[in-house]
């Protein structure tokens, strides 16, 4: 997969997820919600012909078994939060709070160098067992076929336009 015209036609697995559905949909293929438990062996008899992955769990799955391409399009960052109810942060001392939000931050440090290190040793993993990895030059294109959703989602959300407005200047 190296343009967005690749897509078109071809069975993603996604999540269940109307984003994810509309993302899959605007590039012309078919969206296939799933559980992840199922996409091994979905790839294996071709029910679907692909899916979403980062190096790590393409690996630690086994996907890379089935599935001998993969595409890095980069097209999702995905956060993960540290969430603290209202209630229980309101409870705390502003030092406990300074010194929980320091930790956060550190953790949050800590948790990017290990990812790092651990993506690139299952990509190194991956490549020695055959798989063909596509470094997609043309990000951009793939970008501009999501347009579309942006625009619904300004449309549903308009107090959020800044904020999506400030998150496409950032990707240029």
């Amino acid at each position: 997969m190296k343009t967005p015209d690749d897509v078109d036609g071809l069975k993603f697995r996604v999540m269940n997820n109307d984003l994810y559905v509309q993302m899959i949909d605007e590039l012309g293929g078919n969206a296939t919600p799933m559980a992840y438990s199922e996409v091994y062996q979905s790839l294996k008899t071709g029910v679907i012909d692909g899916a979403e992955n980062n190096y790590p769990s393409y690996e630690s799955s086994g996907h890379y078994e089935v599935a001998k391409y993969y595409s890095l399009t980069e097209h999702l960052i995905l956060p993960e939060c540290l969430c603290v109810a209202k209630s229980t942060w309101d409870e705390m001392s502003e030092e406990d709070q300074g010194i929980v939000r320091e930790a956060a931050e550190n953790a949050a440090q800590e948790q990017r160098k290990l990812w790092e290190e651990r993506a690139q040793k299952s990509r190194e993993l991956v490549l020695e067992s055959g798989v063909e990895i596509n470094e997609v030059d043309d990000k951009a294109a793939f970008q501009d076929k999501m347009q579309p959703i942006y625009d619904d989602f300004v449309e549903e959300h308009p107090e959020l336009e800044t904020l999506v407005k400030d998150i496409q200047a950032a990707q240029e």
